[in-house]
């Protein structure tokens, strides 16, 4: 029997909402047609925005949208998406399938999401393509409350008051498709551009985010740090962000060319693909090593705005659009992830994954009128709890490794543990074994629950939701729990994910 131990003694750190974070790019079906239908559609809708998909992700309890990229933002020109819709600037989308981009979807009606959501805002600037002006000039747009050239220009197109920016992007992989800019030269623009955006308002005032880097590109993240914290850098300016991003893809195949199936997969790549996503772990520690060097006091936070599972698009559709289907498979990516973030919540403040719907390893997928929601979404679902609760100590004996391949063998159990302000637990725990069930014995320290309740997801490997089958994977209660004088017992089945409330 595996078992859990917890000290509620001893808290690690605080679970940032942010951790829960989604990214929302102009790429395929994600914006239009996912999100955003227009004032004017059958589909039901609140201001344009799909009204099942608002109330599916409020369910959820979304924290931070990020928008308008990934790539798509350094070659995005604001102005081109404010004013009547019908006079907006269309371009082409170079990034994603060369469609064409009426620019309906801007900045007002990105704001009316979030309020409708409910969330905190990310915003992405340009500087691949963008100017300093241009930058500036979005910031005062947004967030200048007073008379300015920009605010009476946001007042002209019908927001009296300006909207609260909480995190802004200085660009994004600007090692790449932002620009293919060495870090040294990044981080001198990055000096530069982040001066000009301006905090407004300094009692809400900006969080900025500095452009780190691709995976294990370790030399990246220290050059830009050295170069944003050389002199005449002030020491409490701490490289003159309060983030620094991170991307990583959990990709099953060894190549970009063929990645592999979202859905017809075997054993083998199950694992190989759950080995490739603890590769996170690794990337967090390493990465946090070197910003603590520059920042041993953690005021700058890890913010792995990008990262997923990215397959072989589904067959017939646009290879443009990243359009694919989610399995358990992605569920239990999704939950090794978020658990591996709780656990590193002392320098992780957010986490974004890709995309909201539609793209990559959505939470929700959309036909038309039709909604579905996939396994991801219940896990998200099922670990919001975390969100702005404190990690506590905990781990597991009798953890061994699971696979096919001693290459690609993995933990049985991922867990973590948090206690939220009105003293509730929640403890959630996957099984990445696909034959073998866990009995796990969870003991606290001292605390004696008086009651649990128990959710769970779970299924086949290859098991995903449908437009005509949307219930294959879904969230349940969980009955299989039992309470013991200083914790509880369950089985937790093969390739599963469940969560405990216990008070």
């Amino acid at each position: 029997m595996a078992k859990l131990f917890i000290n509620e003694k001893k808290q690690k750190g605080h679970i940032n909402p942010e951790i829960y974070g989604h990214f929302s790019e102009h790429l395929g079906r994600c914006i239009y047609e996912g999100l955003y239908v227009g004032e004017n559609s059958e589909i039901p809708n609140v201001h344009g925005m799909r009204k099942d998909v608002v109330d599916a992700l409020k369910d959820m309890k979304i924290p931070v949208l990020r928008w308008p990229g990934g790539c798509f933002a350094d070659e995005y020109h604001w102005r081109d998406g404010i004013g009547p819709k019908e006079t907006r600037k269309k371009m082409v989308n170079t990034h994603w399938g060369g469609v064409t981009e009426d620019n309906s979807f801007g900045t007002h009606e990105f704001f009316e999401l979030c309020e409708q959501i409910g969330c905190k805002t990310y915003i992405n600037g340009n500087v691949g393509s963008g100017s300093v002006q241009e930058m500036s000039e979005w910031v005062e747009y947004m967030t200048f409350d007073g008379v300015s050239p920009m605010a009476e220009l946001r007042k002209q197109n019908g927001h009296e008051k300006p909207w609260k920016v909480d995190y802004f992007g200085v660009g994004n992989e600007n090692w790449g498709c932002g620009g293919n800019m060495t870090p040294e030269y990044y981080g001198n623009l990055y000096r530069r551009y982040q001066t000009y955006v301006r905090n407004y308002n300094n009692s809400a005032p900006i969080q900025k985010i500095c452009c780190g880097a691709n995976a294990g590109d370790f030399g990246w993240t220290k050059d830009v740090l050295a170069t944003c914290y050389k002199a005449p850098a002030p020491e409490h300016a701490h490289g003159f962000m309060e983030g620094l991003s991170l991307h990583y893809y959990t990709v099953p195949e060894d190549g970009w060319s063929h990645k592999g199936s979202a859905t017809d997969f075997d054993e083998k790549s199950y694992y190989k693909t759950l080995s490739k996503t603890w590769y996170m772990k690794e990337l967090i520690e390493k990465h946090a090593t070197i910003m603590d060097e520059y920042d041993p006091k953690k005021e700058i936070g890890m913010m792995v705005d990008e990262w997923g599972c990215w397959y072989d698009v589904e067959p017939g559709t646009n290879p443009g659009f990243l359009y694919q289907q989610n399995t358990m498979r992605d569920a239990l990516v999704a939950a090794i992830n978020l658990n591996i973030f709780n656990k590193h919540c002392d320098r992780v403040k957010m986490a974004c994954i890709a995309q909201l719907v539609n793209v990559l390893q959505s939470v929700i997928l959309t036909e038309g009128a039709k909604m579905l929601l996939t396994p991801t979404y219940y896990i998200f679902r099922m670990f919001k709890y975390h969100q702005d609760a404190e990690l506590l100590e905990s781990s597991v004996s009798e953890n061994g490794l699971v696979g096919l391949e001693e290459k690609y063998q993995v933990p049985a159990i991922s867990e973590s543990v948090s206690v939220d302000k009105d003293g509730v637990y929640t403890i959630t725990l996957a099984n990445a074994s696909l034959d073998q069930a866990e009995e796990m014995e969870v003991s606290f320290f001292e605390f004696a629950p008086k009651s649990a309740e128990a959710f769970i997801v779970k299924g086949n490997m290859r098991d995903y939701n449908t437009f005509e089958h949307g219930d294959v994977v879904k969230e349940e209660a969980y009955e299989d729990v039992k309470l013991t004088p200083n914790g509880v017992i369950l089985n937790v089945p093969p390739c599963s994910v469940v969560s405990i409330r216990v008070k």
